[in-house]
C-alpha cells in the first residue's frame, strides 16, 4: 500500500474523504505503523483546529456578556476552557492501560484542546443550557479537588458489576460529558462518553445517539456550540454568529 498522504489532503480540504478512509480502516490501522503515524498527525491537526474553534466561541460568547457556570442551583462561575496541562500525556497513557486502546481522535483531544465547559446562561438566551452546550472533559482538570481517575474507576466498575449480572449494558463508555438534561439541572440520563476500548482512528461518541466523534464536533461548530434546537426567539442569530467562520474539522 502506497502513502495515502491522508494528512496533505486533510489539509487541502479533503476532509470527508480521509475520514472515510481512516474510519474504514477501524482498529487494524494499528498494524501498520506507518499507517498510525500519519492518521495521528490527522488527528492531531483535527485538535489544533478544534482548539481554534473553541477559543473563539469563548471569546465571542464572553462579549456578549454569556456566564459559564455550573448545572446546579447554584450555578458557581466556571472556566469554560482548560488547556492540558503537564500531566495530560499520562493521563491518556493511563487510559490506555487501564482500559486498552484509546482512539486517536481522543488522546489528540486530551495532548493538544484539553478540557472545555460551554455550560451557562446567554442574557439575550436564557434557555442556553438547554442548547446541549459542548463539554468534552476527559482528563478533569476542572476538578482540581477530585480525581477524575476515581471517578473513571467507579464508573468501569459499576459498568462491570452489570455484565457480570448478565444485565450486558453493552461496551463501556468512558463519560466526558453530562448528558443534555444535567447540563440544563434537569435529571437525565447516563452522561455523554466514548466507547472504549477502541483501536481506531476516530471515536464513537455515545450520546441520544452514537456518531463518530469529529463528526458529533462538526455539528456541534456548525451550531455554535450548541447542537440542540430551544426554539427561543433569539436562538437562530445568537448560533449563527458564534459559528461564523469557524473551522470543520
Amino acid at each position: 500500500m502506497t502513502s495515502p498522504e491522508w494528512l496533505r489532503r486533510y489539509q487541502m480540504g479533503h476532509r470527508e474523504q480521509v475520514w472515510r478512509e481512516l474510519r474504514e480502516l477501524g482498529p487494524a490501522i494499528r498494524s501498520r505503523p506507518e499507517l498510525a503515524r500519519e492518521a495521528q498527525l490527522v488527528c492531531d491537526e483535527m485538535a489544533h483546529r478544534a482548539r481554534q474553534n473553541v477559543e473563539t466561541i469563548i471569546e465571542r460568547l464572553t462579549a456578549d456578556g454569556y456566564r459559564f457556570h455550573s448545572n446546579d442551583d447554584d450555578q458557581i462561575s466556571q472556566t469554560p476552557h482548560m488547556p492540558p496541562t503537564a500531566t495530560a500525556a499520562d493521563s491518556a497513557a493511563w487510559l490506555e492501560e487501564r482500559f486498552g486502546d484509546v482512539p486517536m481522535t481522543v488522546l489528540s483531544w486530551m495532548r493538544l484542546v484539553g478540557d472545555v465547559w460551554l455550560v451557562g446562561t446567554h442574557p439575550e438566551w436564557p434557555a442556553s443550557a438547554s442548547g446541549d452546550p459542548l463539554v468534552i472533559e476527559v482528563e478533569g482538570s476542572r476538578h482540581p479537588g477530585s480525581s477524575m481517575r476515581d471517578y473513571v474507576i467507579e464508573e468501569w466498575e459499576q459498568w462491570q458489576e452489570y455484565v457480570d449480572d448478565g444485565d450486558a449494558p453493552g461496551p463501556f463508555v468512558l463519560p466526558v460529558a453530562p448528558d443534555q438534561l444535567h447540563k440544563e439541572n434537569t435529571s437525565g440520563g447516563a452522561p455523554y462518553g466514548i466507547i472504549l476500548p477502541d483501536g481506531s482512528t476516530d471515536a464513537l461518541f455515545v450520546s441520544d445517539t452514537t456518531t463518530p466523534f469529529v463528526s458529533y464536533l462538526n455539528y456541534a461548530f456548525a451550531h455554535g456550540g450548541f447542537p440542540h434546537e430551544t426554539g427561543s426567539p433569539q436562538e437562530q442569530r445568537i448560533k449563527a454568529a458564534l459559528a461564523l467562520d469557524l473551522l470543520p474539522l
